[in-house]
């Protein structure tokens, strides 16, 4: 395998549209300095510069796919906030439409505010409610999922536990999609692993594979066997287990695991984003006709670019193979 190879994987993928359903939340940046400690309590203060806001969560991973040059079809619901229309106008600014949000005056939209001094994140705040979303949201929420369905190639489950994918949004999407063919790919939380069973890909992170578990994971040799028990468990067709700085560990039924290693990571500035990144990639690739292994190695560089960067920032198609070909000229950092 070389960097030609994948790089056609990636043009290959332009075409495709992936239906992207979870937690939908705005992420708020709030960036200054820092040039002294407070009287008050033994911490910084922070004096605001500026503040941008962006696409996060599923969200994110809608922008993920738009900015690979692919067609994202968001499905989630937001509050009658004013985060809802900032989120709205973020994801129209990045060509994303937003016909597929379903509005609940009941529930606030997501928001999660970081402040940022000298490229460092100092503090993460959070304003959301969890809860389930009410059947009748439910049910609005399976009508705009059908309306994209019939036009896309994968369906995307983004879980972040912040109460939209309930059990039957769960159930009922994963059957409507398996009907129609489509690939189908889950970035999991805890509480809803197992409603995932016998979708093609499922991609957990270490963490959320120690805690569906209940131990801890010591080494790449305990990391392969929890996951071929995941595998097998949830009877899906590609695991992904995702390691950060260690990489990432494949696993498909009746072959060893394979690891694919952390590559292009110069400077680790923010791994805000890097799972949204990460399944935004091995989904396209894997909708273009990708081999798990093909997959694993295009988000792996996909993922290494995002953490260089400040915030939620998605990754260009252009800056993806303009990486991979960089790679590929300097030899050895790709498998043969």
């Amino acid at each position: 395998m070389g960097a030609t190879e994948l790089i056609a994987i990636v043009r290959n993928w332009q075409a495709k549209r992936v239906v992207v359903v979870g937690d939908v939340m705005l992420d708020e940046y709030l960036w200054g300095t820092v040039t002294r400690i407070s009287p008050e309590a033994p911490v910084p203060v922070v004096e605001i510069k500026s503040q941008t806001v962006r696409p996060g969560g599923a969200a994110n991973v809608a922008a993920n796919i738009k900015a690979l040059g692919a067609e994202p079809l968001l499905v989630g619901v937001v509050g009658g906030d004013h985060a809802a229309r900032l989120l709205r106008e973020a994801l129209a600014g990045q060509g994303i439409d937003d016909v597929g949000l379903v509005t609940d005056p009941d529930r606030p939209t997501t928001l999660k505010t970081r402040i940022i001094a000298h490229n460092q994140q100092v503090v993460r705040a959070d304003r959301e409610f969890t809860g389930p979303i009410p059947p009748a949201v439910e049910d609005e929420l399976l009508d705009r999922l059908e309306a994209f369905l019939a036009g896309a190639d994968a369906l995307l489950f983004e879980d972040y536990n912040k109460g939209v994918l309930t059990p039957r949004v769960v159930a009922e999407a994963k059957v409507r999609a398996g009907r129609r063919g489509l690939l189908r790919t889950v970035d999991p939380k805890l509480e809803q692993f197992f409603e995932y069973e016998g979708v093609e890909l499922v991609k957990p992170n270490l963490r959320e594979t120690e805690a569906v578990l209940g131990r801890r994971l010591a080494g790449y040799e305990e990391v392969a066997a929890a996951g071929q028990a995941l595998l097998e468990r949830l009877k899906c067709a590609n695991l992904v287990v995702t390691m950060g700085e260690k990489g990432m560990m494949l696993f498909r039924p009746g072959a060893a695991p394979e690891v694919v290693p952390a590559v292009g990571r110069r400077e680790v500035r923010d791994v805000t984003g890097a799972g949204d990144t990460t399944i935004a990639a091995l989904t396209l690739s894997l909708a273009a006709g990708a081999g798990l292994s093909q997959a694993g190695w295009v988000a792996a560089v996909a993922a290494g670019l995002v953490v260089g960067k400040v915030g939620a920032v998605p990754v260009g198609v252009e800056e993806l193979i303009g990486a991979l070909k960089e790679l590929g000229e300097a030899g050895g950092t790709l498998p043969a």
